[in-house]
């Protein structure tokens, strides 16, 4: 099933490298599809399908997409091997769960819309930025890791635009990033 014009909900649901070492203990498809599938095909016809119509299919890497109860499971986990935990979600606040609703029937996180993390291949994530902020696309929040990492991004229905970068511990923070803020404004 195509979300957009170019990526399906296998991609969405399966491009994790938790998912790629756990699979086959993940169910990592919404429980909720109705509603969870719809925000994943805002977020694509708002975001992603300009940002792939501008640069290229074969150039645009989806990092982290949809996040399933399970796959929530095993990124709070630690590494059996490694000891290293498998990796970070924020549910109530990152959107990566969409409009997934936990065990009391209540949304995983309130904001809704949807989320996923990319980087274009052979372009610093700041420019990419700032393409995105040329062409004025709705998004509700951008998070920016640094030039040679993944961005993340979410389309919601408030489009809050609000722009974050983070701290070498992982503090997040606008400093460095004013020009940015300003063009949001």
């Amino acid at each position: 099933m195509f979300l957009g014009k170019y990526l399906t909900l296998q991609e969405f649901c399966t491009c994790t490298q938790t998912y790629r070492k756990y699979g086959d203990r993940i169910n990592s498809y919404p429980e909720n599809p109705e509603e969870t599938i719809l925000s994943l095909k805002s977020l694509c016809e708002h975001i992603l399908d300009p940002v792939i119509a501008h640069f290229g299919r074969e150039r645009f890497q989806l990092t982290y997409g949809f996040c399933s109860k399970d796959l929530k499971r095993f990124l709070a986990q630690k590494d059996p091997e490694t000891g290293i935990k498998n990796g970070r979600v924020d549910p109530s606040r990152d959107q990566h769960m969409a409009h997934e609703k936990n065990r009391n029937g209540k949304y995983y996180c309130d904001r809704l819309g949807a989320a996923c993390d990319f980087w274009i291949v052979g372009l610093e994530s700041d420019r990419l930025v700032e393409w995105i902020l040329e062409q004025r696309l709705p998004f509700d929040s951008l998070y920016y890791y640094g030039g040679n990492r993944s961005i993340h991004i979410s389309y919601a229905p408030q489009q809050r635009r609000d722009i974050w970068t983070f701290t070498a511990g992982g503090v997040p923070t606008r400093k460095g990033i004013e020009s940015w803020i300003e063009t949001v404004k």
